[in-house]
């Protein structure tokens, strides 16, 4: 396997070109990616919006996935540019939960647990011209939808009261049209607001700024909740 250039780089993860047709995603924190392929593969069957998957070569390691090469823009940066209007990026951010949340768990044998995304926010949409795609499927589980909404609703709230970041108020303005279009679904209890908060602090790519920003964002959702 020849591996290119890098093509783009997140949190915990490095993306390379392989060919015109696939990409090897490989985490640098030892992480298994493993675990995320019959999940992927799972929704795919399901039809919901992942990258294929590709073949392994046998020099893979544990932290590697070869994915199908996506074309376009994240929702991140076309809501950045103009080219997605606010509304329109939040009717597709709540669809895309609310598609994931209408296919049946894999494993639990809870009738209402679901599986989840766990960092479904805009930066992790691909706008394909064959529609959006959802990536990083790192942090899947099975659960509860609701707990979904909250982290979705806690990523963007968190950027929302960043008085740092210029992204701040498009970041709001979103959240704000977002919460209603939840609310449809059941919206987000208080407790599972806590948990996702919980889970934030937690996570270790998050710096200590980033984490001091969590009781702000979690009283700015649970206000928009109400």
């Amino acid at each position: 396997m020849r591996i290119g250039q890098l093509l783009g780089t997140g949190r915990s993860a490095d993306v390379y070109e392989l060919d015109e047709e696939w990409v090897l995603r490989r985490y640098r924190v030892g992480l298994d990616a493993t675990r995320e392929m019959p999940v992927m593969s799972y929704l795919s069957a399901s039809g919901y919006p992942v990258p294929r998957l590709g073949p392994l070569p046998v020099s893979a390691g544990p932290g590697d996935l070869v994915l199908e090469r996506l074309t376009g823009p994240t929702m991140l940066e076309s809501l950045v540019s103009g080219a997605l209007g606010g509304d329109e990026g939040s009717a597709m951010l709540a669809g895309l939960l609310a598609d994931l949340h209408s296919v049946p768990a894999r494993l639990s044998a809870d009738p209402e647990d679901r599986i989840l995304h766990l960092d479904l926010h805009p930066g992790n949409v691909m706008l394909t011209a064959d529609g959006p795609v959802v990536i990083d499927w790192s942090g899947t589980e099975e659960g509860p939808p609701a707990l979904d909404r909250a982290m979705s609703a806690l990523i963007l709230a968190q950027v929302a009261v960043d008085p740092r970041v210029p992204e701040a108020a498009g970041a709001r303005a979103l959240l704000d049209t977002l919460m209603p279009l939840l609310a449809v679904d059941d919206g987000i209890p208080a407790r599972h607001l806590a948990a996702a908060a919980a889970r934030r602090a937690a996570n270790p790519t998050m710096s200590p700024a980033e984490v001091a920003l969590i009781g702000d964002a979690s009283d700015l959702v649970a206000a928009l909740s109400g």
